[in-house]
């Protein structure tokens, strides 16, 4: 066990790949119908989104609070692009996430000026600034929303329906949060969590604050666009204005907040917690928001580091017991 645990440590890419092969077999003996297979791929693209949310917000420290207007900027990109050039989603989904990249940058450059509920406040401006804009632009079918967007197909094989869509979520989410891991395992994300224990310190210590501050925004930004095009292509393919509110905001915070900021595992069993918890409370929409600020109070109150912070703690303490133990045999 130990053994295979270092070769894990090692080369963390093959946990992903054990991870794929799991998530593969799972439907036939856990997704009963096709409403079940939907609500799956809504959680891969929930994963995805406060994968990269954590990264700007967890490992970086900086209080966005328009993720939203960033998804909803990959879901029109790639819905445009079908809807006037005809593009299916192996060309929209790239452009998406280059498209968003640019819009990242803009939503980062107030961080150079603003921090915590400043920043938050001209976050949320933009992000309901961009709702705003789609919703009143002609261009983007204004209230109409953009439907028919069609499902993609390989080698002839079309993955229209939700349990066939389920297979695509999933492998995107899989690299999505490997590159997460990846890069938060390198220089940068040493130095985004340089920048988000203190500023001044990271700058005296060389580090380019504005520089990685940005790079934080694009990385999460690019996240927020792949998961905005998977979900735009996501059948039956109909994005509306409506998808992309407070609300929605909200319900991304909660994923990250619950699940522990910096902690990408403790994110995605909060992408996987929230979105469950949200789809059992559609008949309580008038009440959501209540629900999703009371669980972000009470998780910040009585568990402040998340479930992944607890689960840290829990393997902590179990190290510290064992090794205590041995020391205790020993003398």
């Amino acid at each position: 066990m130990d053994k295979f645990k270092q070769i894990i440590a090692d080369y963390p890419f093959i946990a992903f790949i054990i991870a794929f092969g799991i998530l593969a077999l799972l439907p036939p003996f856990v997704l009963t119908d096709v409403y079940q297979s939907h609500l799956a791929s809504l959680i891969f693209v929930n994963i995805i989104v406060a994968a990269g949310l954590n990264i700007v917000k967890g490992y970086c420290g900086q209080v966005t609070v328009g993720h939203v207007g960033l998804f909803a900027v990959g879901s029109y990109t790639a819905g445009t692009l079908f809807l006037y050039m005809g593009m299916g989603f192996w060309v929209t989904l790239p452009i998406a996430i280059i498209v968003t990249a640019f819009f990242g940058v803009a939503m980062g450059i107030p961080s150079f000026r603003l921090e915590g509920p400043y920043l938050a406040l001209a976050t949320l401006g933009g992000g309901e600034a961009i709702r705003l804009f789609i919703e009143n632009g002609n261009f983007f079918r204004s209230t109409f929303g953009i439907s028919d967007i069609p499902a993609p197909s390989l080698f002839g094989y079309n993955f229209d329906t939700p349990d066939r869509y389920y297979f695509i979520s999933m492998t995107i989410m899989i690299i999505a949060v490997y590159f997460s891991f990846s890069i938060l395992r390198s220089g940068v994300g040493r130095a985004f969590m340089s920048i988000r224990e203190d500023p001044i310190c990271a700058a005296a210590a060389g580090i380019n604050v504005k520089k990685y501050k940005i790079l934080a925004f694009i990385l999460s930004a690019m996240f927020a666009g792949a998961a905005g095009a998977v979900y735009a292509h996501l059948p039956p393919g109909y994005i509306h204005p409506n998808n992309y509110t407070v609300i929605e905001m909200v319900t991304f915070l909660a994923m990250v907040v619950l699940g522990g900021l910096g902690h990408i595992w403790g994110g995605i069993i909060g992408a996987i917690v929230i979105t469950i918890v949200y789809d059992l409370t559609r008949p309580l929409y008038k009440y959501q928001l209540l629900i999703f600020g009371l669980t972000i109070i009470f998780t910040i109150l009585f568990m402040p580091k998340g479930i992944g912070g607890f689960i840290d703690r829990y393997f902590i303490t179990k190290r510290f017991k064992a090794k205590t133990g041995a020391e205790k045999n020993v003398t």
